[in-house]
């Protein structure tokens, strides 16, 4: 379909199922740290909101990984994920002013999303065998460990939101407003409105959009793989 009125001088960059990870992700991250640093007040002892607030942020983890490879061009790893040479050529040309544009991530791009993927992954992951302060509940692996184990993990789980994945989740955004504010590149308008200007790219000249009903299965079997797994390695859901 030919775009039409004001559109014809923007092209499609993201898909809604990419944009909706994306803030999604962002605002339960932010609950992480609200529904475990304020659980009293919120009168949640037995912490269910941030233990469901956990799952579901591997199940969107999962779902994004399943979605590198299934979703739209800009959302695939094939699209986005590049070698060393190419990161290293990228970043010179930056600090020379002289990058090219990309529709999707750029290659430091690229690699900021797979850290950040990474990091939430193991988060989460970790958060299956934690326990909390007072050993009154643990996450639905906990009991597959020693209580040495336990502890351990949890204050892994812990260190690795705190110094590790906080700053990156900081750096992204001023990153990303600095190529927005300085190099007039909207990267935060398009992870909301899902265009960019019409213009030259070093990538694509526009997203080929995977459709959201593609979006739902893959969202369907990343729940399966995230609490089947859970159950198959003999953990518990039971909040």
């Amino acid at each position: 379909m030919t775009d039409t009125g004001p559109a014809h001088t923007s092209v499609p960059a993201w898909d809604l199922p990419t944009r909706a990870f994306h803030w999604t992700l962002l605002a339960l991250i932010v609950w992480a740290w609200v529904s475990v640093s304020f659980a009293e007040a919120l009168g949640d002892t037995t912490l269910v909101y941030h233990r469901i607030n956990g799952l579901t942020i591997l199940t969107l983890i999962v779902w994004r990984i399943l979605w590198g490879f299934t979703g739209s061009s800009t959302s695939r790893f094939a699209g986005f994920v590049r070698g060393p040479t190419t990161v290293a050529s990228y970043a010179g040309a930056l600090l020379r002013g002289r990058a090219a544009r990309y529709l999707g991530h750029n290659p430091m791009g690229g690699l900021m999303v797979l850290a950040l993927l990474a990091t939430i992954a193991t988060i989460g992951s970790l958060g299956l065998f934690a326990v909390d302060d007072n050993d009154l509940v643990g996450g639905p692996l906990y009991r597959l460990v020693g209580e040495s184990q336990n502890i351990r993990l949890t204050r892994l789980h812990d260190q690795i939101f705190y110094n590790l994945l906080l700053p990156l989740v900081m750096l992204h955004i001023a990153v990303n407003s600095i190529y927005t504010l300085v190099k007039k590149d909207p990267l935060i308008q398009a992870m909301v409105t899902g265009r960019k200007p019409a213009i030259e790219y070093a990538d694509a000249p526009r997203a080929a959009l995977a459709s959201v009903g593609r979006a739902l299965i893959v969202l369907v079997v990343a729940a399966a793989i995230v609490l089947g797994g859970i159950l198959a390695l003999g953990g518990s859901l039971r909040l």
